[in-house]
Order: structure tokens, then C-alpha cells, then sequence
């Protein structure tokens, strides 16, 4: 009787296991999130299935990403790697290479997010993991962003956009669609920039019924930050709420801080900076709070603006200061160049010679550094609003010079393509 109760004991484990699973999701799709970890902690504890611990770890790894709880996201991703190598299965340890290169993504460390990306690429598993790729090409774009290579993020997305297509994974478009937003944000083609977050909301409306309402959020957020730059403020302001409404209704705390950061932005466009610093205290809290360094620096940016409009140099530079450390940190060489121009301004307007000299090298510098120029008229891209456009290799030009001058193939590649000769 015993040996036939120890044979049963584990498959009973396993039905156990997958009936709790369920009970925790049903709680955390109807807004009870604590119920649900506390459900999902409880299996955790007692489940002596190693495909259900595997399983129940995904789904803390989830809700803590949702909850911006990021440290815990890394905590458990590293016990699914463990768990996974313990099953010897490829499957499993895509995923959970895939789950550890997210938590990286979000804790700004984009060095390792890309490493782990790349070993999930390598990975010889079966259709299953395959189906992963489309997610980890999408964390390696959003990762290769944070650094600023722009070649190889829009690279990345692209390759994400082809296996969401591959797949008909609607959710997968419409969260590239929002990284792509985020990335012509950066080299201000302001167009493309709503143009695709517009795209997402679009996919929304005919795909989403039964989706999370966070797609929503996300949509209008990025659409938000787009009509700001296009300085459409009402607009801005309306996506904003409705973004800002979903992300409180679901406590959704690393979506709250960048809504906080944008009225701050917002309210900043306006010139009403006493509106601004408050929000932009509000994000800078948050963002702290969940480990979000990229945020931190976004607000440190947004308030040494601001400090400039009330011509308060000196603060200007204190909060530049701390934006640089924070983009030194992660390697963001984009926010590296903001701060020189900003400090040029500066030293431009107080008429310190040496310091401004400083700055315009090291803003040249990083100008060079990133290639942030356009392969055939030579001028800078990212300066201003212009029409951008990407060829099949993924280096960006001005559209207008494509238009002009036409081309056979990617000057940018064709120059590198050429060996030097032996004089």
C-alpha cells in the first residue's frame, strides 16, 4: 500500500501543482495579485514537480516584472535557470535564458542582456523555443537602444517584427511596434515615431479583446511621448491619462513613473515648471524605488531643463551631473551626448571659454562615436525632426538624400566593405 502511495504521490504532486497554478492566474487576471502570489508561493514551497516549480517560477517572474519588483523578477529567474538545468531540457532553458535576459533589460543592464539574448539564440531546441525568439530578439533591440547602437537595435526589431509575422503573434507586433516608437523618439523622425505606436493601438483595437489591458497602456503611452515632440500637447496629455488611468487600475508601478515622467515633460513644453518638478520628484521616486536607472536619468534630464528655463545654471549642471553618472553607469552614450550639448549651451551663456571648448570636443566625440550622421550628405541625424529612413542593413540616412541621390546599395556598407591597399 505505501509503494503504491509513494508511485502515485509524485503524479498527484504534478495535477496539484497545475490546479493551483490555474487558481493563482484566475486571481492575478482578475486584479488579485496578492492572493495570487501568495497562491503561487505556497506551490512553490510544496510542488516536488520540476516542471510545475519551472512554471510557477515564469509566472512570479511576471507579476514581478509588472509590479516593477524587479530584484525579485532576477532572483527568480535565476532559480527557473537552475531548475531548468536540473531538467536537462533546451526548451526550459530558452526560456529561462530569455526570462534572465528580461530581468537584466530591466534593471538597465544591457551588457548582460545582450549576452544572454545571444546564448538564447544559440540554444539547439525544438519549435517551442523557436517560438521564443521573437521575445528575445525584441529584449535585445530594447537592449543594444540603452547602449545607443541603433544599427543593431532596429536590427533586432526588424528580425522580432519577421517571427511575429511568421507566427501570427499579434502581441509580439504590437509590442515591437512600441519599441520602434521609442527608437525614432531618439533620432527624432517624429513622424515614424507615432506612426508606430499608432500601429499597436491599431492591433489593439482588432486583436485585443481578451489581451491584458496593459497593451492599451503601453500603446498610449508611447503615442503620448510622440504628440509631445510633435509638441500636439492636448494630445499628449489625453493618451497620457488613459494610459496613466490603466496603470493605476492595475498597479502598475514602472508604467506609472514614465507617465509621471512625461506630464512632467508635458507640463515642462508648457513652460509651467511648477507643475513639472513635482511630477518629475514623483517618477524620480519610483523609478529608484524599482531600479529603473534609464528613468532616473530621463527625469535628471527633464529637471536640469527646466532649471534652465528659470535660467539656474548652476542647478542645471548639478542635475546634468547626475544624469551623466547614471548613463556612464549603464553605457547609454546617447544620454552622454544630451548632457554635452546641454552643458555647451551653458557654458555658451556664462561665456566660460575652456569648459565650453571641453564640451564641444566631447560632444563631437560622441557624435562620432555613435555614427549619429547620415552616410551621404554627411550631416549630423538626431539634431532635429527629419524623415528618416533605414535600408535592408539597418543604417539610417535622411529620406530626402535616398530620394535624391538614389542608391544601389548602402554607401555605409559599401565603405566598410573596402580593404586598404598596401602603399
Amino acid at each position: 500500500m505505501n509503494i503504491f502511495m509513494r508511485r502515485l504521490e509524485p503524479e498527484m504532486g504534478q495535477d496539484q501543482t497545475k490546479q493551483q497554478i490555474e487558481k493563482g492566474l484566475k486571481l492575478y487576471q482578475s486584479n488579485q495579485t496578492d492572493k495570487a502570489l501568495h497562491v503561487w508561493t505556497k506551490v512553490l514551497e510544496k510542488t516536488s514537480d520540476p516542471g510545475g516549480k519551472f512554471r510557477v517560477l515564469g509566472c512570479l517572474i511576471t507579476a514581478h516584472s509588472e509590479m516593477g519588483k524587479y530584484k525579485d523578477m532576477l532572483k527568480y529567474a535565476l532559480d527557473q535557470i537552475d531548475t531548468a538545468r536540473e531538467m536537462e531540457d533546451p526548451d526550459y532553458l530558452t526560456e529561462g535564458y530569455l526570462n534572465l535576459a528580461r530581468s537584466n533589460e530591466k534593471l538597465c543592464d544591457f551588457q548582460k542582456t545582450v549576452s544572454y539574448c545571444k546564448t538564447c539564440l544559440n540554444m539547439q531546441g525544438t519549435t517551442v523555443s523557436l517560438q521564443l525568439n521573437g521575445q528575445v530578439c525584441l529584449s535585445m533591440g530594447n537592449a543594444y537602444l540603452g547602449l545607443s547602437v541603433f544599427q543593431k537595435a532596429l536590427e533586432s526589431y526588424e528580425k522580432a517584427l519577421r517571427y511575429a509575422h511568421n507566427n501570427d503573434d499579434k502581441m509580439l507586433e504590437c509590442r515591437v511596434c512600441c519599441s520602434l516608437g521609442n527608437i525614432y523618439v531618439q533620432l527624432k523622425d517624429y513622424e515614424k515615431a507615432l506612426f508606430f505606436p499608432c500601429k499597436a493601438a491599431e492591433l489593439v483595437n482588432d486583436y485585443g479583446q481578451s489581451w491584458s489591458l496593459k497593451y492599451r497602456a503601453m500603446s498610449q503611452y508611447h503615442m503620448s511621448v510622440a504628440y509631445r515632440k510633435l509638441e500636439r500637447l492636448p494630445d499628449a496629455m489625453e493618451c497620457c491619462e488613459e494610459s496613466m488611468k490603466i496603470a493605476l487600475q492595475h498597479g502598475d508601478r514602472p508604467l506609472q513613473a514614465l507617465c509621471l515622467l512625461n506630464f512632467a515633460d508635458i507640463h515642462r513644453y508648457r513652460h509651467d515648471v511648477d507643475k513639472a518638478f513635482p511630477r518629475y520628484e514623483s517618477s524620480l521616486g519610483i523609478m529608484t524605488e524599482i531600479g529603473n536607472r534609464l528613468g532616473q536619468a530621463h527625469v535628471y534630464l527633464g529637471v536640469a531643463k527646466c532649471w534652465l528655463l528659470q535660467k539656474e545654471f548652476d542647478k542645471a549642471l548639478e542635475s546634468l551631473q547626475r544624469a551623466q553618472e547614471l548613463a556612464d553607469g549603464m553605457g547609454t552614450k546617447l544620454f552622454t551626448l544630451k548632457v554635452h550639448c546641454l552643458r555647451e549651451g551653458i557654458y555658451r551663456n556664462l561665456k566660460q571659454q575652456n569648459e565650453l571648448r571641453e564640451e564641444v570636443v566631447k560632444f563631437l566625440q560622441c557624435v562620432e562615436e555613435l555614427e549619429l550622421y547620415c552616410g551621404m550628405c554627411g550631416e549630423s541625424i538626431g539634431d532635429r525632426n527629419q524623415k528618416l529612413q533605414a535600408l535592408p542593413c539597418s543604417h539610417i540616412f535622411h529620406l530626402k538624400c535616398l530620394q535624391t541621390n538614389g542608391t544601389k546599395g548602402c554607401p555605409k556598407c559599401f565603405k566598410s566593405s573596402i580593404k586598404p591597399g598596401f602603399v
